[in-house]
C-alpha cells in the first residue's frame, strides 16, 4: 500500500529497538526491511557482515524512501561487536533450538522494549540471513529468542517480514487509531441530527404527496423503517444535500 504522511511523526520519546541483520545476503532485502522498519517508526539499522558491499544502491531502490534508516545504518564484523552498547537483545528464530530459553511473542516483547527504554536501557533485536536465519552462537547472545505464531506447518518469514512483524507490534503499543470510523473528505463533514431531520421531513413530505404512506396504519412503521435506513448510512453534509436535490427533482417530474 502507497502513501506517506510526512506531517505525522512517530513518538520518539521512547527509543524503539535497535534492527540488527546478520551476513544479510542481499542489498534489496536490506531495503525492504529499511522500509518495514519506518513503517514502524524504527530507524537505527546496524548490518553484520553484509555480503554486498555497503552502501548498495539495490538497498537504497528497494527502501522505497526509507532514505534515512539506509543513511544511518552502521556495518560491523561481529554480532558481539554490534550489540556490545546494547543492554537486552532478542533473537528471532522459526526453528527450535537445543538450548533453554525464553520463548516470546512479539506482542509481549514489545512491552519489554518499551519497558527498558523507560528505565534508560537499549535492546535490540537479531535477524539472521534469508537462507538459513541465526547461528545457535548468535541465538546464545540474547536474552529471549522471538518466534511469531504463525501456521505450524509453514512458519517461513522472508527477511522484511519478520522486521515488520516485530516492528509492529512495538508501533501498537501507542498507535491510537480507532477500530472503526468514517473517512470523510476535506471538503464535507458528517451529516448533523438536524441535517438528517430535515432529509427525514423533506422525503416523507413527498411520500405522502405521492401516495407512497396512504395506507394510515402502516405510515408509522414504514417511515419509521425509512428513517432507520437513513440513519445506518452515516451521511455527509454533502451527500444530505444531494439527497434533498435528487428528491425535489422526483418531485417536480410527478408534479408536472
Amino acid at each position: 500500500m502507497a502513501g506517506t504522511d510526512n506531517t505525522r511523526q512517530a513518538d520518539r520519546s521512547v527509543a524503539p529497538p535497535v534492527i540488527i541483520l546478520v551476513e544479510p545476503q542481499l542489498g534489496e532485502n536490506i531495503g525492504m526491511a529499511a522500509r518495514a522498519m519506518l513503517n514502524c517508526g524504527l530507524r537505527d539499522l546496524r548490518l553484520v557482515r553484509p555480503r554486498d558491499a555497503w552502501p548498495n544502491s539495490h538497498a537504497v531502490a528497494a527502501a522505497s524512501g526509507a532514505d534515512e534508516v539506509i543513511e544511518r545504518a552502521l556495518v560491523f564484523e561481529s554480532t558481539s561487536e554490534a550489540i556490545a552498547d546494547l543492554n537486552h537483545i532478542y533473537a528471532t528464530t522459526a526453528r527450535s533450538r537445543d538450548m533453554t530459553t525464553d520463548l516470546l511473542t512479539p506482542r509481549e516483547a514489545a512491552g519489554r522494549w518499551r519497558a527498558a527504554s523507560q528505565a534508560g536501557d537499549t535492546s535490540g533485536i537479531l535477524f539472521g540471513k534469508e537462507a538459513k536465519g541465526l547461528n545457535n552462537d548468535d541465538v546464545a547472545l540474547a536474552d529471549a529468542v522471538l518466534t511469531v505464531p504463525l501456521n505450524p506447518a509453514f512458519t517461513s518469514l522472508n527477511l522484511a517480514q519478520a522486521v515488520f512483524a516485530m516492528g509492529y507490534e512495538w508501533f501498537q503499543l501507542d498507535d491510537e487509531t480507532p477500530a472503526s470510523m468514517l473517512a470523510v473528505p476535506k471538503e464535507t463533514r458528517p451529516a448533523s441530527k438536524g441535517e438528517l431531520q430535515g432529509l427525514f421531513d423533506h422525503l416523507e413530505s413527498e411520500l405522502d404527496a405521492s401516495g407512497f404512506l396512504r395506507v394510515v396504519e402502516k405510515r408509522p412503521i414504514m417511515v419509521r423503517n425509512i428513517r432507520n435506513i437513513w440513519q445506518r448510512a452515516r451521511l455527509t453534509e454533502q451527500e444530505i444535500r444531494t439527497w434533498r436535490g435528487v428528491i425535489t427533482s422526483l418531485s417536480r417530474k410527478r408534479q408536472k
